[in-house]
């Protein structure tokens, strides 16, 4: 099974996000790669948004996802939206700990924790998001470097035994908002040493792993089957580019 996400971070309108989901509900609804399991595809639009696109979304089998959530589930804290609400509303996943949250928000590793630990105690499963902000020639410094912060992500969660399966989304700094994707054998390799590090932990057992960071339509083909799930952006901003990364799957087999 591969897993495809979308997350429109704010770069639409609240009328454009409904009709975007609505397109891409009516693809989910008609495309074998979804039809038959093959895809599990999720989106994650604004706050405001979520409870309309949650209807649009009505059997299509795609599942909601939200872009962030506060780390405490009730209290005195204006502006956050917490764990608790999101599950109560619908929410399946929760994106947490995303390079431009660290970068412009300031959120340290200890915060990504609380996050990641406020999404298992609401039963949403974390979509938690790693990569190493410089470019390097080799994959084995990478795969250690996202690996210690998919740990340090974790520890909240380990300490108090409430742990269970995520969604990693590789997505290395240098390549988001890039022209390109990283390339497909760096990222195949990334991912590899991912899933490997991730099956080693036994409350992370059929945990999945993605690439963001610039992914797009071609990708999965280019990389020839070698990639389990991508994270888009941008490039799916257009419904027919999703259609075209679900038809990649189907033909992938």
């Amino acid at each position: 099974m591969t897993t495809i996400g979308v997350s429109l971070k704010t770069y639409f309108s609240h009328a454009r996000t409904l009709t975007w989901a609505g397109a891409v509900a009516d693809i989910a609804r008609r495309h074998p790669a979804v039809q038959s399991g093959a895809a599990t595809l999720f989106v994650a639009p604004t706050f405001p948004a979520l409870v309309p696109v949650r209807d649009l979304l009505v059997g299509s089998g795609v599942r909601l996802a939200a872009q962030d959530l506060g780390w405490s589930d009730a209290g005195p804290f204006t502006g956050e939206v917490s764990g608790a609400e999101l599950h109560e509303i619908g929410v399946d996943l929760v994106e947490i700990g995303h390079a431009e949250r660290r970068a412009l928000f300031h959120e340290t590793d200890e915060v990504v924790a609380a996050k990641v630990h406020a999404a298992f105690r609401n039963h949403l499963r974390p979509l938690v998001c790693v990569g190493e902000t410089t470019r390097s020639s080799r994959p084995d410094d990478a795969v250690a470097d996202v690996s210690a912060q998919l740990d340090r992500a974790l520890t909240a969660s380990d300490a108090a035994g409430a742990t269970g399966q995520l969604t990693v989304a590789y997505e290395p700094v240098w390549a988001i908002g890039a022209a390109e994707p990283a390339p497909e054998d760096h990222v195949v390799a990334v991912l590899g040493g991912l899933t490997a590090h991730l099956a080693a932990r036994a409350d992370q057992v059929g945990s999945d792993v993605l690439y963001g960071g610039s992914a797009g339509p071609g990708l999965l083909t280019r990389a020839e089957g070698r990639i389990g799930g991508l994270f888009l952006g941008r490039f799916a901003h257009d419904p027919a580019a999703v259609e075209r990364v679900l038809d990649e799957v189907l033909a992938l087999g």
